[in-house]
């Protein structure tokens, strides 16, 4: 999916305009019991098709929920949204359909054989609600033309499926970060800004900039809308945000921490460009520093290796310190399928974020932080104390409907 604004009209200094986009602070229980919308941006991609067809297929008795938390007992009966009430649509800049998608997915090995052929309909119908994305070459509307249209889809999808409320998803393909002297805003913060203006909660798996644009700040702040991000805990940084602390907990001094990724498909094409490549590693070497207590030496390089496909590799070279100054190694290797690794995740982060809007939550919440590199707020690295955070956030969800 395009991440790049291209249009060259003039800039508008207000991306939310005068459009009311809600309360300030927590607002109460938000409407009735329903469906719940899932708004995937990068629609069409390998994340959201297998999010799309994974869900289909756990609701229907077809698969294991694995990688699922909340399909676990601590989130059990706390009134999420059920798998088969989520109504799935977005944006996209590509075209091929989702049945399309799935069928090149199962060929690879990323789903299952003959799955996207039992979910077939469930493919096609989430396909039908995937809009145009932008903006594209030869698109000459501003900021607030685009963040219009885009609220208007979203508007319009809740209307049409009688949906309680909708939540949007950020999963296209990393972008650069802006400069200080763009005029225009990046392409994922105008889908930010459009769920605020559609009254939408957003979430951002992607190291993108999203609601993080300081254009965006004031308009979030205000919004009375729950919001989580940034940039999805998959591999590397999940494995990272476990060694870090137990290097920190048995006082052994790590000395240079480097590592290589090796990606395929979309994500690796993306990632090729060196600007968003800075983007994906500053959220892996601040888990680093956060658990340490400082950065050691050492990076983390990313390689697009196409013939990959949505499969990667990543390795990680620890060098440390123990009793008497001994010098010690641990290599580490992860090699799994990406799209595999995230889908369940954003079905949790949709039914989690749902149901923090439907009680009246809003602002960030990090609570939320176990699924990310880069969190919104401050919150604990180590994935324990991820975890049991999240579990508490779960607490007060309530219990069933």
């Amino acid at each position: 999916m395009s991440t790049s604004a291209t249009s060259t009209s003039a800039p508008s200094t207000s991306p939310l305009g005068t459009s009311p986009v809600g309360p300030v602070g927590p607002v109460g229980p938000v409407g009735p019991v329903g469906p719940v919308g899932v708004w995937l941006i990068g629609a069409r991609g390998s994340v959201a098709t297998t999010a799309v067809a994974g869900c289909a297929a756990v609701a229907a008795g077809l698969h294991a929920p694995t990688g699922m938390v909340t399909e676990t007992q601590p989130f059990m009966d706390r009134g999420l949204p059920t798998l088969s009430s989520l109504v799935f649509g977005g944006h996209d800049t590509t075209s091929c359909p989702l049945p399309k998608r799935a069928e090149e997915l199962a060929a690879g090995g990323v789903l299952p054989h003959g799955l996207p052929s039992a979910v077939r309909a469930e493919l096609a119908a989430a396909d039908a609600e995937i809009r145009p994305g932008g903006p594209q070459p030869g698109d000459t509307r501003g900021d607030e033309e685009l963040i219009d249209a885009f609220a208007a889809d979203l508007r319009d999808f809740v209307r049409r499926r009688g949906l309680a409320r909708a939540v949007v998803v950020n999963v296209a393909s990393t972008e650069p970060r802006p400069a200080d002297d763009d005029e225009r805003l990046p392409a994922s913060s105008l889908y930010a800004a459009a769920a605020l203006r559609a009254g939408c909660p957003y979430v951002n798996f992607t190291p993108s900039t999203g609601l993080h644009h300081p254009r965006l700040a004031e308009a979030a702040r205000s919004s009375g809308l729950p919001h989580a991000g940034r940039d999805g805990k998959t591999g590397q940084t999940l494995l990272r945000s476990v060694l870090g602390p137990m290097f920190a907990q048995r006082a052994l001094a790590v000395r240079a921490w480097s590592g290589t990724n090796l990606l395929g498909g979309g994500d690796g094409a993306a990632l090729a460009d060196p600007a968003a490549a800075a983007a994906k590693n500053a959220g892996k070497e601040r888990v680093l520093a956060d658990t340490l207590g400082a950065a050691p030496e050492g990076e983390v390089h990313i390689d697009d290796v196409p013939s990959l496909g949505d499969w990667k590799t990543a390795w990680d070279h620890i060098a440390f310190d123990g009793f008497l100054g001994t010098r010690m190694v641990l290599q580490t290797t992860w090699q799994g399928c990406d799209s595999s690794l995230a889908a369940p995740l954003i079905l949790d982060l949709a039914r989690l974020t749902s149901r923090a809007h439907e009680q009246g939550l809003s602002g960030p919440l990090p609570a939320l932080a176990f699924y990310f590199k880069d969190p919104d707020t401050a919150a604990p690295a180590a994935l324990g104390e991820q975890f049991a955070a999240l579990v508490e956030f779960a607490e007060q969800l309530g219990g069933g409907r």
